[in-house]
């Protein structure tokens, strides 16, 4: 072909190299900035420059408990008969809480993800009672602190700290229990499904059909068929 009729060259910021001076070199932010930013949200603190106010304070406190540990797919974090021990705050993936009967029927009660904190919500979960389990659902980064250990530093911060960060987690977690449940009596499969789509589209592209079906309360053909009929009234709209 004559030169004169070849394409233009990739524009020259594209043929640098990644040491050129032209090109702006972005810091890569320490591991701890995510665990200060998650416990930050967390617990609706606004993180600023000032380090020794009391909020600060408290933030790193809480951040000194916490190792970061990454998991593969399927890694029982907490499992039942046992005490669940820790705090875990999730930078990475998605966790599935869930019990599971002597039979090995199990029933998905949540799922977490990123940015959420987790950890043994009711007293009897703390025992040898637990019925509880906690499972990584995809490869996940989480800090891991222990429970006792978080509970003491937030108590150690003020009276009424512990039991206003407990209730609203707790309340959080009956709401959406309940809601849950309310609908699968109510609602048919069809409905509960577009609810699903609708609150948790992220779900929907990241957790494996057969966990999806187990949360909706349906058997895995029927999340099949649901599934199909929706990606069919999608395309016909």
């Amino acid at each position: 072909m004559n030169s004169k009729f070849r394409p233009p060259l990739a524009s020259s910021p594209c043929l640098l190299s990644d040491i050129s001076d032209d090109i702006i070199q972005q810091e890569v932010a320490p591991a701890e900035v995510a665990l200060l930013n998650g416990l930050s949200r967390a617990f609706g603190i606004c993180l600023n420059e000032k380090q020794n106010n009391p909020e600060a304070l408290f933030l790193s406190d809480l951040a000194r408990l916490f190792h970061q540990r990454r998991v593969e797919p399927e890694t029982a974090l907490e499992k039942h008969d046992r005490p669940w021990a820790n705090v875990y705050l999730i930078q990475y993936g998605v966790l599935r809480l869930f019990r599971e009967s002597p039979s090995g029927k199990v029933a998905i009660h949540q799922f977490f993800t990123e940015g959420d904190l987790v950890w043994p919500v009711f007293g009897r979960s703390r025992t040898v009672r637990n019925t509880l389990c906690l499972t990584s659902v995809l490869p996940a980064t989480v800090w891991v602190a222990d429970f006792s250990a978080f509970r003491s530093v937030i108590q150690g911060h003020g009276d009424g700290l512990w039991p206003k960060f407990a209730l609203a987690l707790t309340e959080e977690m009956a709401e959406l229990a309940s809601m849950r449940e309310y609908r699968k009596h109510t609602m048919p499969a069809q409905e509960r499904y577009s609810l699903l789509v609708d609150d948790y589209p992220e779900l929907i592209k990241r957790v494996p059909d057969n966990q999806l079906a187990s949360w909706l309360g349906v058997v895995p053909a029927t999340f099949s068929r649901l599934k199909a009929a929706n990606k069919l009234s999608s395309a016909t709209n």
